[in-house]
């Protein structure tokens, strides 16, 4: 597995994908059309020296996600606003006045502020406390925080399964899932298809759910060695080391998601556990648009030519071949199919060259069909009894057959009428042994007047050329 160097989150009704100073948005609207929206952003090397030191790097690229996933909720939300709700208020307006185009800013910051004091309280406060009701009875420090975080994964864990009850955050469960397996499929080398990123896994090394179960995990080795007789100056500690925390846990995470060593896949284990909560399987519509937010920022194809030296043959979608004949005329497979319906026979050009006497096993068919070379010959036949009837009311006999002496006369004048009527289409027609017509391929190719080009079968390389 190689790294692609992007990341992105579900929206509501779509996905969000970054790759370095650019990020975009896709989000399938009410009319069932696909928004796709690319804007820019800060990059790493963008950054001061300072902001790229590990550890610290951490805490900016955790207040940056934050900030850029708010922003993107609230674009994907915009499309499903209830107009009646958009009409401003006197306190819309009040804001407005006061901070004019700050205003958009300035709820984005109250909100981001509202979830990270929301978190503490519920993931930092209540286990705290929750486990100190059982310090009468543990002596222990180490033990007691060792409860504490289990009681922070509890919480967590009844948290993702009474907001998966509602319906919208399902679907953006299944968007989450689609964003993974869209990435998951390009860092294996696959094509960016629906079908192989239906294929690809749902979870993924990288996750933010992994990110939050690490900070979890993490915060129970520093708290360890945190020894306060206060129990607000341990709740305050707790507090101040939440950024230091989540920048140790981004370290892990960048190591993990570059690696698949057996250590990687220990401390992934568990956070990958864990996104089985937080996604689902995505349906196909969902897939469509993960495949759009990625390749507004992201060269899939150039990254398969890097790394895996292109799209394997097998993984080429079938919309990306078509055949030219001779005279270079491009045909798609529905046109061939089409031709092939019609009974001309044709040949097929593969990787090597000509086929030489090979025919498509659709016009072969259907070729078989018109002249009747295939017909089985009936169940009830029996060689020195056998007679059949023509349209035109004619015996036609077994040559092993012998007519009785009161049909001599008969027989006699059937074959003399028959022998002149024949006598214009003696080359052209043939009988078997049996007695049964057979119609020859040159008199079959007039009655169709035209004759099937020979194909050559080319693909577009997975949309490098575009015809």
């Amino acid at each position: 597995m190689k790294l692609s160097g992007i990341g992105g989150q579900a929206v509501l009704e779509g996905v969000m994908m970054r790759n370095k100073d650019k990020y975009a948005i896709a989000v399938r609207k009410p009319d069932n059309e696909i928004d796709v929206v690319t804007r820019q952003c800060k990059s790493d090397r963008n950054r001061s020296k300072i902001c790229n030191v590990p550890v610290i790097r951490g805490v900016v690229s955790f207040v940056d996600s934050l900030v850029l996933g708010m922003s993107s909720l609230t674009y994907s939300s915009s499309f499903y606003e209830d107009p009646k709700e958009q009409e401003p208020t006197r306190a819309d307006n009040v804001a407005k006045a006061i901070f004019r185009e700050k205003l958009d800013s300035v709820i984005m910051t109250i909100t981001i502020l509202f979830s990270v004091i929301l978190a503490i309280a519920l993931f930092m406060i209540a286990p705290y406390y929750i486990s100190r009701l059982l310090a009468k009875f543990i002596v222990s420090q180490w033990v007691l925080n060792l409860i504490e975080g289990l009681v922070r994964v509890l919480i967590f864990i009844i948290y993702i399964l009474l907001i998966s009850l509602m319906s919208d955050i399902k679907r953006t469960f299944m968007y989450h899932g689609a964003e993974h397996k869209c990435i998951n499929c390009i860092e294996h080398g696959m094509a960016l298809t629906v079908d192989n990123v239906r294929a690809s896994s749902k979870e993924h090394k990288r996750c933010g759910t992994s990110f939050i179960f690490l900070v979890m995990f993490i915060s129970v080795i520093f708290f360890i060695f945190i020894r306060m007789p206060n129990p607000f100056l341990q709740i305050a500690v707790r507090v101040l080391l939440v950024p230091v925390i989540a920048g140790v846990s981004y370290e892990v995470i960048r190591w993990a998601g570059s690696s698949d060593s057996k250590a990687v896949m220990i401390v992934s284990k568990p956070g990958l556990w864990l996104q089985k909560l937080t996604t689902r399987e995505p349906d196909d519509s969902m897939i469509e648009v993960g495949i759009k937010a990625v390749e507004a920022v992201f060269d899939w194809k150039e990254f398969l030519d890097e790394y895996y030296d292109g799209v394997p043959d097998d993984q080429i979608p079938p919309e990306a071949f078509y055949y030219e004949d001779e005279d270079g005329t491009a045909y798609s497979e529905a046109e061939i199919n089409e031709i092939a319906d019609d009974g001309q026979e044709a040949e097929e050009l593969d990787a090597e060259g000509y086929l030489e006497d090979e025919v498509m096993d659709e016009a072969e068919d259907a070729y078989e069909d018109e002249s009747g070379e295939n017909d089985d010959e009936p169940e009830d036949y029996e060689s020195d009894e056998y007679e059949d009837e023509s349209d035109d009311g004619i015996e036609m006999l077994d040559d092993d057959y012998e007519p009785d002496d009161a049909d001599e006369t008969d027989a006699d004048e059937a074959d003399a009428d028959a022998d002149e009527a024949d006598s214009d289409s003696a080359d052209d027609d043939k009988q078997d042994s049996d007695g049964i017509e057979f119609v020859d391929d040159e008199e079959e190719e007039e009655e169709i007047g035209i004759e099937m080009p020979i194909f050559k079968q080319r693909h577009t390389e997975v949309g490098r050329d575009d015809r």
